[in-house]
């Protein structure tokens, strides 16, 4: 009768040695961690903001983006239709705050424009000669 102590010499060799299922899990593991840390990466990263031209409507209100290329800064247009109104806004990074840049009042200048009289269109037709 024989005792034993652990593992035979066959199963300790065994145990040494990988076989491909053990080498395939190891190498899908790891890819699959590079990965994920690629996707943490890019999705950590900010992105930049492209909204130039883009608008809404929404109700009695017009939404806009725009840019002052002398500043190189981002605008928001916001436009109130009853009230005749539009304040301009811009974000300032370096405080973290939207500020206003101008409001403009439009009833004063619908005004103006319909007190000026329009020209009268001549009686002859242009670009026909006698």
């Amino acid at each position: 009768m024989r005792i034993s102590n652990g593992p035979n010499h066959r199963d300790h060799k065994r145990a040494k040695t990988m076989n491909s299922k053990d080498l395939a899990i190891g190498i899908l593991s790891t890819t699959a961690a590079i990965l994920l840390v690629g996707l943490l990466v890019i999705h950590a990263l900010p992105q930049p903001v492209h909204a130039s031209g883009m608008g809404t409507t929404g109700g009695d209100y017009v939404l806009t983006v725009g840019t002052d290329v002398s500043a190189d800064q981002e605008l928001l247009y916001l436009v109130d239709a009853p009230q005749e109104k539009m304040v301009v806004y811009r974000f300032d990074g370096g405080r973290g705050r939207i500020e206003i840049v101008q409001g403009v009042d439009f009833k004063p200048l619908r005004d103006a424009a319909a007190a000026q009289p329009t020209p009268q269109p001549s009686g002859r037709r242009p670009g026909r000669r006698p």
